[in-house]
């Protein structure tokens, strides 16, 4: 028997499509007003990039230390406290640049090129007193986003994303170039001191949508913003400027202020809404600690989702694609098959022939002969210019050959049919891992997949060894509890499955599996010297049945025994076992608790 794990039913996360909340000037204010107050001197003690996208840069000061994590992601750009980054090695060369120019520096300074544009240069010296000998500019601007470093005249040294002479001709940034700063905006710089009328009659100025006014008539705006705006004001951004009454100018006009009010002051109220974020207190359904604790948490769950939707896919896609060309290559082998069974018809045809030497053949492609044990006509094809006897070797020869077909076409559709097997419970297993959550489930699947040639493998990717990772117990296994009292751990990918079976399990626990059906490995945990009750096994079977791919049946066949008496074969897959010894027991999925 050949067992293959298979997820548990999930829907896909609530996030799934939701799109990612871009860091808007406001929230970039107000995380570096944070940054302002407890951060400035900060030693820089290390530099380490995590992804393409982010870098992190270690900071110290005589109270604390943290991860600042500067990231130009496309749809994530942001400055904020970032978790410590994993203990593997940097290899990117763009964070090993930044040490050289920047290590054991002082961060001292940080300011805004612009009061409206998201342009953060960061200032690092020798001593908090000494001016800055190089900047590292943070521009935060949706896809345009990137980290350029400076030296003191404006030359720069590094970039994130060079952008070549052909890429941009307004704005090329080029090592050894001089920092330009990015286009001046054409929008109206908003003031405090601005009155209602003056303000109406700018928003007003081109009868729209209100959002869309809002958006094009004055800096610093997002479509964050301008929709938490309208709807602190109870307006809609869709209605268009001269739908609004005066009463409900002076509502808008009053968040206006307030907005304006919040970023000079630097006073902000962080907390999560029922779309993202936002840092001015409007709809918020749960506040946060801090801004940087509230950009932390957002990016690190959407990214997170982002990724684990992207992975999916790509491994989907791979699946399927496999599948498809397992599924042609068995019709092929069936289709042979079915010719070579016809073997022994063709050789009793030519015993017909051979018995009736004397029937005239040439110039004939078809003649009917007795049968000889029912007497019934048989058809026999001819070649019109052989003779009856070359007719009957022809055939004798032919019945031959497709005996030998039959004999090489066997193992090649059982090689086609294993290999379907494995492949169809991987496909099983993604149907049921698309939750944030599951990344690191996936990321198995991934690392499996590489390891077998099937996906390919990163600069520096080392095959991962059977004697790695021998932490007994995770804490993705499916924990359920039996009537007893007793744990059942079930596997939800092929790494689970090994760990579960040859890692975990002890010689007093017992081992379940749907029978000839592929699902996941499930261990019924008991304690030395008790035997499991009949309630304990019928539970244990219908986890099994459930976590299979027969979970839409009625009743499954399920078989359990001592984990002692289940192997995997050298050079099967992961999680691809056989078994000896077992008990047949029916579960029914609908009863899985």
């Amino acid at each position: 028997m050949i067992a293959t794990p298979s997820a548990p039913t999930r829907r896909v996360g609530q996030n799934a499509g939701a799109r990612i909340q871009p860091c808007d000037l406001t929230t970039l204010v107000a995380a570096c007003a944070e940054l302002e107050r407890g951060w400035l001197p900060a030693r820089l003690e290390q530099v380490y990039q995590v992804d393409k996208h982010t870098v992190l840069l270690h900071l110290r000061t005589l109270e604390q230390r943290g991860w600042l994590a500067l990231s130009w992601h496309p749809q994530a750009a942001r400055l904020a406290w970032a978790d410590p980054p994993p203990r593997q090695p940097d290899t990117f060369t763009f964070s090993q640049q930044l040490w050289h120019q920047l290590g054991n520096l002082a961060l001292t300074e940080l300011r805004f090129l612009d009061p409206w544009e998201r342009v953060v240069a960061l200032g690092f010296s020798r001593r908090p007193a000494d001016p800055p000998q190089a900047y590292l500019y943070v521009e935060v601007m949706g896809r345009y986003s990137n980290v350029i470093l400076t030296d003191a005249t404006g030359t720069i040294i590094t970039c994130a994303h060079q952008v070549s002479a052909q890429e941009s001709r307004v704005r090329p940034l080029l090592t050894g170039e001089p920092y330009q700063p990015p286009p001046a905006l054409t929008q109206r710089i908003p003031t405090l001191s601005e009155s209602l009328i003056a303000w109406r009659d700018q928003v007003a100025l081109i009868p729209q949508p209100l959002g869309k006014a809002l958006l094009g008539a004055y800096r610093g705006l997002s479509t964050a913003l301008v929709q938490a705006m309208t709807q602190a004001a109870g307006l809609d951004a869709t209605t268009t400027t001269p739908d609004l009454t005066p009463v409900e100018w002076t509502h808008l006009y009053t968040c206006w202020q307030t907005w304006l009010t919040c970023v000079q002051q630097r006073d902000f109220q962080p907390g999560w809404t029922p779309s993202g974020y936002t840092v001015l207190g409007w709809g918020i359904t749960r506040p946060a600690a801090s801004v940087h604790d509230l950009l932390r948490a957002y990016y690190i769950e959407r990214l997170q989702h982002q990724a684990t939707q992207h992975l999916h896919q790509q491994l989907s896609q791979k699946v399927s694609h496999h599948l498809l060309k397992l599924h042609q290559k068995r019709e092929t082998f069936q289709l042979r098959l079915a010719e070579a069974d016809r073997a022994h018809h063709t050789s009793a045809q030519a015993d017909l022939l051979m018995a009736h030497p004397q029937v005239r053949t040439l110039g004939f492609t078809q003649i009917e002969l007795p049968d000889f044990h029912t007497g019934r006509p048989v058809a026999i094809p001819l070649n019109p210019d052989k003779t009856a006897i070359q007719n009957a070797q022809a055939l004798y020869k032919r019945a031959q050959k497709l005996k030998r077909a039959h004999q090489a076409v066997q193992p090649l559709l059982a090689q086609v049919e294993a290999e379907r097997y494995y492949w169809e419970q991987l496909d099983t297993a993604l149907q049921d891992l698309c939750d944030t959550a599951d990344l690191a489930l996936l990321q198995d699947i991934q690392e499996e997949l590489r390891a077998q040639g099937h996906l390919p493998t990163p600069p520096g990717w080392r095959k991962p060894s059977d004697k790695t990772d021998k932490s007994g117990d995770s804490p993705h296994f499916l924990h359920y509890t039996s009537p007893n009292g007793h744990p059942i751990l079930v596997g939800r990918n092929n790494r689970q499955n090994e760990i579960l079976t040859f890692r975990l399990a002890t010689d007093y626990d017992l081992w379940f599996h749907t029978l000839e059906i592929p699902g996941s490995h499930v261990l019924l945990r008991l304690p030395p010297g008790r035997p499991a009750e009949d309630s304990d096994l019928q539970t244990a079977a219908h986890i099994a049945a459930y976590h299979s791919r027969a979970r839409h049946s009625q009743q499954v066949p399920v078989v359990y025994t001592r984990p002692s008496h289940v192997h995997r074969p050298r050079g099967n897959p992961p999680g691809l076992v056989t078994y000896q010894r077992e008990t047949l027991i029916w579960g029914r999925p609908s009863a899985c608790p």
